[in-house]
């Protein structure tokens, strides 16, 4: 029976985990182009769960179809806050590699996308509905496996696979590719940067998105609920590596398993002193994470 209980939170682990991994996708693609931090992620995946949430409530879409109008809604709210937030920014400090004043402006787009979703929504905590995935189970024998976290991990997995397939294949994700690692030679070459920037960002908002719409079905939708997947997603990029999209992944996977074992053998608390305590352990013996390279893809 404990083999049993040990199997079953394994499994569980590895299924949020690669919705964390998810969550910090979006978050690791933004750095690898843009080389920095995007504060207000945490926001933009709240902007996501909220877009989801109306679409359902409003439609009575299944919450996987209102993908279709998130995943497009999310790409030019990205691609508009790039372009008119912060590409001014970067025209400004051109000779500035990682610009700092784009983290400050970041950081204010997250306060005041939160304070904007409390004021129109309220502070009330809001569940999917109609849901037809709520408390849907998968039995195998004695394990029993959330079927809305089981479709997050394979949207996960085929996220992650599209993207890696966009960035290799196609002609705007090699231009992306190209940009990442030398601006002025990319421009040098004909791409136009400014606007890889903001299809890049766009790209990473609608991740962010397709995050929102895997977690509404089994988690609450609210002004601040952003927050705790903002300081995640740092730690997961941090772990799997800057950049990196298989580091995403494998960092989500590291996190939800700690966060899904910890509790058998000590308190939640501790849990989290766990995944702190790798994190900075990374930063201190390799910083450049687990999948970090000298170049970003």
């Amino acid at each position: 029976m404990d083999f049993v209980f040990l199997l079953q939170d394994v499994i569980n682990g590895v299924l949020m985990g690669s919705i964390y991994g998810l969550v910090a996708l979006g978050l690791t693609l933004v750095f690898g182009v843009l080389k920095v931090i995007n504060f207000a992620h945490g926001s933009f995946i709240m902007v996501g769960m909220f877009v989801a949430y109306w679409a359902v409530a409003l439609t009575g879409l299944h919450p996987y179809v209102a993908l279709l109008l998130v995943v497009p809604a999310m790409f030019f709210f990205g691609y508009a806050s790039q372009h008119w937030l912060i590409r001014p920014i970067f025209k400004a400090e051109r000779d500035v590699r990682e610009p700092t004043t784009v983290i400050i402006v970041t950081t204010g787009m997250w306060y005041v996308l939160d304070n904007l979703a409390l004021l129109l929504f309220g502070p009330d905590y809001r569940a999917l509905t109609p849901n037809p995935l709520k408390g849907q189970m998968l039995e195998l024998g004695q394990i029993f496996i959330s079927v809305p976290k089981l479709y997050g991990a394979v949207a996960t997995f085929a996220t992650c696979a599209g993207l890696y397939w966009f960035m290799q294949k196609t002609r705007t994700g090699r231009a992306i590719r190209a940009v990442s690692l030398d601006r002025d030679a990319a421009s040098l070459m004909g791409i136009n940067q400014w606007k890889i920037f903001n299809i890049a960002f766009g790209i990473g908002t609608a991740i962010a998105g397709i995050a929102g719409v895997v977690l509404t079905p089994f988690y609450n939708v609210y002004p601040s609920v952003g927050v705790p997947f903002d300081v995640k997603s740092f730690v997961i990029v941090v772990l799997g590596g800057l950049g990196s999209i298989p580091g995403a992944l494998v960092g989500g996977i590291i996190v939800g398993l700690i966060e899904s074992l910890g509790p058998m053998y000590m308190t939640a608390t501790w849990t989290e002193a766990i995944v702190y305590g790798l994190f900075l352990m990374v930063l201190f013996f390799k910083p450049s994470g687990l999948f970090g390279q000298k170049h970003d893809w």
